[in-house]
């Protein structure tokens, strides 16, 4: 969790609280590898995995490039949904639907198996082919053809995993998408984004000064960040094409963009008269409005799905917990009943849940509660777990945490059974966002 109502508040008793030893995001020490991609570890899956074949892609002619079918291969081992099947000792291997012995791949127990080929196009293009094929039924579920530069194959081998998951699983696929997320080295704080997979990392925004808070657009074009660079927290959106605009900088601090699901306004936080409170703002700068006013630290503020409510962390009743306000303002409700220590609420895709760090025993960690119900479930298992974020699908949430002295990101399926540790060598990553699906 951060609470972006940064220094000049920490005196306040209740900052004291929330801003803890575990939860302080911008004291944390980095040293990492300026073009370190993230090591990904799994553990646990899904009661029933889908056993899937993966036939390494045949190449034709000069298309020497990397093995796109270990790529597909490891994005669905890493959704924990599916057993990808060890293709290594198979003699025929086809690369075409109408090449396949169907016997012999359900005597492996396969119950899907993909097959592909990379073929070498005159301008330096790559014709990419792949099918996905029912064993059992001996039918064709899919087929896809890709016209790439060289340099798209891993986002192409991640489109197809994405088909793939969709068609087993009837859920849409996550793959494509990317990870925004904070680094410091050298000295100097980076933003930068990532595949899903931890791998093509980019340094959108580097420096000196600490860089806080990314939150990406609903089109994914965009990600609006917190930025110390001139001695206070201003509020930036810095285009993916490279353009950056200064979106806040009123009097006091700027902090916690949030964009509403139409893109048109963010939610921000204020200290512009005087504790922190939510406001939101045209996505262009203009029409500034105070949307909670109490004397009470209203603060990380997120849209529900609908846009028609705002959720953030208060300390209004006593104790952080969540709460939430109607868009346009209006009679603050809370919302979380359930324990001493709730914060930084973030909505699923689909709007049923809502994931926030609760103090559990003394130990910060991630939890989820469904809306309909009220139940709450503790997901992660670390003790200073912060910033929650939803993968698009909703079937996944990334977070930081914090174990011996070392950040790093993790992530943990919905249901509590698939986990993973995303790190990169040497260093320290904080603060996730994960972006929108690519199209």
């Amino acid at each position: 969790m951060l609470i972006k109502d940064i220094l000049s508040l920490m005196n306040m008793p209740i900052l004291k609280k929330i801003i803890s030893a575990a939860l302080i995001s911008l004291s944390f020490y980095f040293a990492s590898n300026a073009n370190a991609a993230l090591e990904i570890e799994i553990s646990g899956g899904s009661a029933q995995q889908v056993p899937v074949a993966i036939v390494p892609f045949a190449q034709v002619a000069n298309a020497n490039q990397e093995n796109i079918s270990a790529i597909i291969s490891a994005d669905l081992r890493r959704s924990g949904m599916f057993r990808v099947l060890e293709t290594g000792g198979v003699v025929n291997r086809p690369s075409d639907i109408t090449q396949i012995k169907y016997s012999e791949w359900a005597a492996l127990q396969a119950q899907a198996m993909a097959v592909g080929v990379v073929e070498a196009l005159p301008g330096n293009r790559l014709k990419v082919t792949f099918q996905l094929a029912d064993v059992l039924k001996q039918t064709q579920l899919t087929g896809m053809q890709y016209n790439i530069a060289p340099n798209q194959l891993r986002a192409t081998a991640h489109k197809i995993a994405d088909v793939i998951y969709q068609k087993l699983t009837g859920e849409t696929g996550i793959f494509a998408s990317r990870i925004a997320y904070i680094n410091k080295s050298s000295g100097r704080y980076a933003l930068r984004i990532a595949d899903a997979d931890g791998e093509n990392p980019v340094t959108m925004v580097s420096s000196k000064e600490p860089i806080i808070s990314p939150a990406w657009s609903p089109d994914g074009s965009q990600i609006a960040y917190v930025s110390f660079e001139k001695k206070k927290p201003i509020i930036f959106v810095q285009s993916l094409s490279g353009q950056r605009t200064m979106l806040a900088n009123f009097k006091g601090n700027n902090s916690a963009p949030a964009w509403a699901p139409d893109a048109s306004k963010l939610a921000i936080v204020l200290t512009y008269g005087a504790n922190s409170q939510v406001y939101t703002i045209n996505a262009d700068g203009s029409g500034l409005k105070q949307v909670t006013k109490s004397s009470a630290i209203d603060t990380e503020p997120t849209w529900s799905t609908d846009g028609k409510w705002i959720y953030f962390s208060s300390d209004r009743g006593g104790k952080p917990q969540i709460y939430k306000v109607s868009s346009v303002g209006g009679e603050p409700q809370r919302v979380t009943f359930e324990g001493a220590y709730n914060v930084s609420p973030r909505f699923s895709p689909d709007g049923k849940s809502l994931a926030m760090i609760r103090n559990d025993g003394g130990k910060f960690r991630v939890a989820l509660q469904d809306l309909a119900s009220g139940q709450v479930q503790i997901l992660s298992e670390g003790s200073q777990d912060e910033s929650p974020s939803f993968a698009p699908n909703g079937r996944v949430l990334l977070y930081a945490t914090r174990a011996g002295g070392h950040g790093s990101l993790a992530a943990v399926s919905a249901d509590g059974r698939v986990k993973q540790k995303l790190n990169e060598s040497g260093g320290d990553i904080r603060e996730p966002a994960w972006g929108p699906l690519q199209h």
